[in-house]
């Protein structure tokens, strides 16, 4: 993240306080760190059993923006975790996610840098590869990317693909979306009833992870896992097309979909 020229300020540790890592200095608690620099974002590589701690601890100290990079946080943790951050003005990406990023701006998480540059083309994902993978393609035939946001792949997370897409839709420096979303919840047919309402203006290309995976069987990330018929790959991609969203058949079609 330093090398890509994000403004890294401070790292936490409790107990390594008073140390430096790359030139970065490190505190106790985040409350020590924030009255020392001035941040407006979080990264939480916490393992998961402590990570619920880091997380409250960077709402209780102002952080407006948490990114958590965490896997196998426990579901009733999270949904507790996320009204506590809505209620206090902060937002969680993630958790069990790769972050996200500004090309030739701003990292903040282990997406691969040289899959990025700067364009007009916004992508939420659930997938963290396919985050990196759909970008790159986009690269490859000349275009670039506004901001790239990996939401995570549990089955509650901090900020929905409608949050995002909806963030997208409002931004100046996007004038396309591509949503790439898998199989497990219902996040991309509420997208797709949002889009039909008219609620986003902005061409939307979609991805659906999960033609073939067998049902109720989890498939990588635990919230991709289909129940008593909600969240199959037949309902998203039913869903798209009722809302007229062009469903690419593999990424490799994304590209073209952006362009007709």
């Amino acid at each position: 993240m330093l090398k890509y020229g994000t403004k890294i300020v401070a790292g936490v540790t409790p107990g390594k306080g008073g140390t430096e890592v790359h030139g970065v200095p490190v505190y106790d608690t985040v409350r020590e760190a924030v009255k020392e620099h001035e941040a407006d974002a979080s990264i939480v590589f916490v393992p998961a059993r402590y990570a619920v701690d880091a997380v409250y601890e960077a709402i209780d100290n102002g952080i407006k923006l948490i990114v958590v990079i965490t896997e196998h946080i426990p579901v009733l943790d999270m949904a507790r975790l996320v009204k506590y951050a809505r209620a206090r003005g902060s937002r969680i990406i993630g958790p069990n996610c790769p972050g996200l990023i500004v090309p030739e701006e701003t990292l903040i998480g282990i997406l691969p840098a040289r899959a990025f540059k700067k364009g007009n083309i916004g992508i939420v994902s659930r997938s963290g590869t396919l985050t990196y993978e759909v970008s790159e393609l986009l690269k490859n035939t000349g275009m670039g990317q506004s901001t790239v946001i990996g939401i995570g792949g549990d089955p509650i997370i901090g900020t929905s693909i409608l949050e995002v897409v909806k963030m997208f839709d409002e931004d100046p420096n996007t004038d396309k979306i591509v949503v790439i979303g898998e199989i497990g919840g219902t996040m991309e047919e509420r997208l797709a009833e949002a889009y039909k309402r008219g609620e986003i203006k902005k061409k939307v290309v979609a991805y659906i992870a999960g033609m073939t995976a067998p049902k109720e069987k989890r498939m990588g990330h635990a919230g991709a896992v289909v129940y008593m018929g909600m969240g199959t790959f037949e309902s998203k991609i039913r869903a798209f097309k009722k809302a007229e969203i062009p469903v690419a058949n593999t990424p490799y079609d994304i590209p073209k979909l952006l362009l007709s």
